[in-house]
């Protein structure tokens, strides 16, 4: 996961630009009884249209309040789902395949749902990852951390990106709240200098169209990290599929779509 704002005047005319028309709504961060003491990142202003920095705070989980199934309206990982999306990246082709296991792995006492994105190029792999899901009671979605590789020639060439929550210091965010509305913002990981990704909720009215079918009422999100300069992407999720289209909205051309889902 990734991407960061560019200058704080050219973001601010480019969000201002894809929330044009979008209303806006006094901003309600998701609480959850599953955080003892969390506190996001500030919400952006309507004025200025600048999306939120960065907090160091840190969310104590109480495992006690989370509940095994991530069923999220837009964010549903169903043990035994595939999902295939296909677009482009870095120049060329990508296809991803991301399969919601029925593993689960056990992070800060929360057994969180195993999510493998496989990508790859013609059939050459590029990229796998292990994505750490969990939902708290409230409904609200947490990532927990990602095992990540990336491969050239067969062989892994980096794992950078990867980390775990509880581990060196690195924290989970939620990545979709219960409630989500316009002008709520998060944050979804916090590992130093590694994963300080960040997402803004700028519409829940968006129409998108991608291989799979047309969808309306689709939630928008704007999603950065500092760690990478000059990139915001946009997601868009549809209720009860989940995402089914990322777009870049500046930085890199990259674009991803969803092309089918196979449920158990």
């Amino acid at each position: 996961m990734s991407r960061n704002p560019y200058g704080r005047l050219t973001a601010a005319l480019l969000i201002s630009a894809l929330v044009a028309g979008a209303c806006t709504s006094s901003p309600q961060r998701a609480t959850s009884s599953a955080v003892s003491s969390s506190r996001g990142p500030s919400s952006p202003s309507s004025a200025t249209a600048t999306p939120p920095a960065a907090t160091a705070s840190s969310p104590r989980i109480d495992p006690a309040n989370f509940v095994e199934t991530v069923d999220n309206p837009y964010l549903p990982f169903i043990a035994g789902t595939t999902f295939v999306y296909e677009g482009t990246r870095d120049g060329k082709s990508q296809r991803d395949e991301v399969v919601v296991t029925s593993q689960k792995k056990v992070i800060l006492g929360v057994p969180c749902v195993v999510v493998k994105d496989t990508a790859t190029h013609d059939g050459a792999l590029l990229e796998q990852t292990d994505d750490w899901y969990a939902q708290d009671r409230e409904g609200n979605v947490w990532y927990f951390g990602e095992d990540t590789k990336e491969y050239e020639n067969g062989k892994v060439v980096s794992t950078e990106g990867s980390w775990q929550s509880g581990v060196d210091g690195a924290q989970p965010g939620i990545v979709m709240p219960a409630h989500p509305e316009v002008t709520n913002s998060f944050r979804q990981e916090y590992y130093t200098g590694h994963a300080e990704d960040m997402f803004w909720i700028v519409s829940l009215g968006e129409s998108v169209a991608v291989p799979y079918g047309p969808f309306s009422n689709a939630l928008l999100t704007l999603e950065w990290t500092r760690l990478e300069p000059k990139v915001i992407d946009k997601k868009f999720y549809a209720s009860g599929i989940g995402l089914v289209l990322e777009a870049s909205a500046s930085g890199p051309n990259e674009r991803a779509g969803l092309v089918s889902i196979a449920k158990p």
